[in-house]
């Protein structure tokens, strides 16, 4: 997904509901004088010119009060993990714990943060804050108000801000693609997309749907087929002209009806490697999808691990979606089910959905995260970096079936070899 995520956060009444309306232009966020009106997280897509959909993000404020308030906190201070910029907001030159405390947590997440000084027309920016949070924190500082009684200026402190907040999501760049530098115009990638009872009724899976999408848009040919399929239309069209493509030349040498790569989803990889020949690449969804977004070496060093599972061994599972699961399962049903076999053992599952709080790490052998194409690559790496800090091994479901099936090497190698 390339949607960027913005989180606006402060202390309760410094109007940061009021700001997310501004910005929507419409009155969507509940706003009163009494404090803590916003409980619960609230999210609302609108579009950055230059940017493309963004997902506004209103938070409880961090200096909530008692048991509840303190709820509100922990929640507000989750979606840290889970936005792209974070938008500061204060009021009355007011820089106290709370502010150094979210600005720290920002740093360590690597985000880039934009401080709104809010209700600048009762009170103005000092500025020797502005500068002590410019030079202390490397962060724009914008002056506000919410209550311009002059339209243009309301409008035109909109613009700069929105200036500030396009400027930080640009500079850390796009999303990478599922295919990035993979693909060159005319040539041949074949797809191999199964159709069982995890696949959507009527659509293909979203990886699947990227990866074609990503072909089309770099002026390649995609094509879709099943499983069953594949070893006919390999005899058929290994060079575009009936006869297979030769090993001796390079692939940008032969004809542009030869196949440069196969990707097949994950469940058929034993099936599928056993008729693509070894001089066409051969790779997964799941493994370009932990080359776009994951930490690909570390997935490469956590799959080391699964050759030396024991009896008992516990294992986490993260699915970065929320879905009914059914007895064709991928992540909860058949990985256990191909682990527990190649270790010749009993082990342990524990599954975690969306970007729900990890359970305590210490335990655990192994994490297995899903290729995450519901979530952006700043979700997904907030959440490995969790797991890398507590020293447990961690891959992708591609790279798990992969090694499970015996060719990990050669699918790793298609990923990245091919240019």
């Amino acid at each position: 997904m390339n949607v960027k995520h913005i989180g606006i956060f402060g202390r309760r009444n410094t109007g940061k509901s009021s700001l997310v309306n501004l910005l929507l232009g419409q009155e969507f966020a509940i706003v009163s004088d009494t404090a803590g009106t916003t409980t619960d997280p609230v999210k609302k897509r609108m579009e950055i010119p230059g940017v493309g959909p963004v997902q506004l993000i209103d938070t409880a404020g961090t200096d909530d009060i008692g048991e509840v308030g303190q709820k509100r906190v922990g929640k507000t201070l989750k979606v840290i993990d889970e936005v792209d910029l974070a938008v500061l907001v204060i009021t009355s030159n007011i820089f106290g714990k709370e502010e150094k405390d979210l600005l720290m947590k920002f740093k360590e997440n690597e985000l880039p943060v934009v401080v709104v000084h809010n209700k600048s027309d009762i009170t103005p920016l000092d500025c020797g804050v502005a500068g002590d949070l410019n030079n202390m924190y490397d962060c724009d500082v914008v002056e506000f108000s919410c209550c311009m009684e002059d339209p243009q200026e309301q409008r035109d402190a909109i613009e700069m801000l929105m200036a500030f907040i396009t400027k930080g999501l640009l500079l850390q760049g796009g999303e990478r693609t599922i295919m990035e530098g993979l693909v060159e115009p005319g040539d041949n990638f074949v797809l191999v997309c199964p159709i069982d009872s995890e696949a959507p009724q009527g659509r293909l899976i979203l990886p699947q749907v990227m990866a074609i999408r990503d072909i089309l848009d770099n002026g390649g040919v995609a094509s879709v087929l099943q499983p069953e399929q594949l070893q006919g239309y390999l005899e058929n069209n290994l060079s575009g002209r009936g006869e297979p493509a030769s090993p001796k030349l390079p692939y940008k040498e032969q004809s542009k009806g030869s196949i440069k790569m196969v990707v097949t989803d994950s469940q058929v990889f034993r099936q599928v490697a056993a008729v693509v020949p070894q001089e066409i690449p051969l790779t997964s969804f799941s493994v370009l999808m932990a080359r776009a977004k994951g930490p690909f070496e570390e997935y490469l060093r956590g799959a080391e691990k699964i050759g030396s599972l024991k009896e008992g061994d516990k294992i986490l599972v993260l699915e970065s979606c929320t879905h009914h699961t059914s007895c064709e399962d991928i992540g909860r049903v058949k990985i256990p089910a191909m682990l527990q076999k190649r270790a010749g053992c009993s082990l342990n599952f524990t599954f975690v959905s969306g970007l729900d709080e990890l359970p305590p790490l210490g335990d655990f052998a192994l994490v297995l995260q899903c290729g995450g194409c519901m979530v952006t690559r700043r979700q997904l790496c907030n959440r490995i970096r969790k797991v890398i800090a507590a020293g447990v091994p961690v891959t992708n479901y591609g790279m798990c079936i992969a090694y499970v099936t015996g060719i990990f090497n050669r699918a790793v190698k298609g990923a990245l070899d091919i240019q």
